[in-house]
């Protein structure tokens, strides 16, 4: 049976997810060409050398930038710790880790680890301790702006709400609307209500 209402149209998709299978096929194709070429001018061996060596760093970067961001985030935690003792907001120089770039470092490691040589000088560029911190900030900048373009209600909206603490150290104002139903007095015998959030 039908009602006559129209049905929903779909959303649309946007160009990355369009372009993306796509960007991926031209990428391993340009990777499994250079591998040949590679393998054309300096031995099988040499290429295999390449993907063993690639591997091993990628893993050893990988297994580095993970134990620096456990440091990290263990002393994030004891800093957090004294402050709220102490009464204090931790300010930007005790918060070490912030510039780190741990998530740009163990990309690079995983890059590393995938075969072929695009892939390779990938993983070595952000090996580099400079251009970890220009892709860092440039994230950082795309993602607030993304995050202020936010319509009410959204995913990115809700986040942006909830992020209390900047990383400079300084402290978003805020404050709590809570919804509550009117309630009359309650006797001693009754059961609390639950907390709603």
């Amino acid at each position: 049976m039908t009602t006559g209402a129209t049905p929903p149209l779909a959303p649309k998709r946007s160009r990355a997810r369009t372009y993306l299978p796509l960007a991926v096929a031209a990428w391993l194709v340009l990777e499994i060409w250079l591998l040949t070429v590679v393998a054309d001018v300096a031995g099988g061996l040499t290429v295999f050398a390449l993907l063993v060596g690639g591997a091993v760093l990628g893993a050893a970067v990988v297994k580095r930038a993970g134990r620096r961001a456990f440091g990290n985030l263990t002393s994030t935690f004891q800093q957090a710790q004294a402050a709220a003792q102490a009464g204090t907001v931790p300010t930007a120089p005790e918060r070490t880790g912030a510039e780190d770039r741990n998530g740009f470092l163990m990309l690079g490691g995983l890059l590393l680890m995938i075969p072929g040589p695009v892939s390779d000088a990938a993983g070595l560029l952000l090996l580099i301790p400079p251009v970890r911190s220009f892709l860092g900030r440039y994230a950082d900048r795309a993602a607030e702006r993304r995050m202020a373009a936010a319509p009410p209600g959204s995913l990115q909206d809700a986040f942006q709400q909830a992020r209390i603490r900047r990383p400079d150290g300084k402290v978003v104002q805020g404050e709590v609307i809570r919804e509550e139903a009117a309630q009359g007095p309650r006797r001693a015998d009754e059961p609390r209500p639950p907390l709603t959030p």
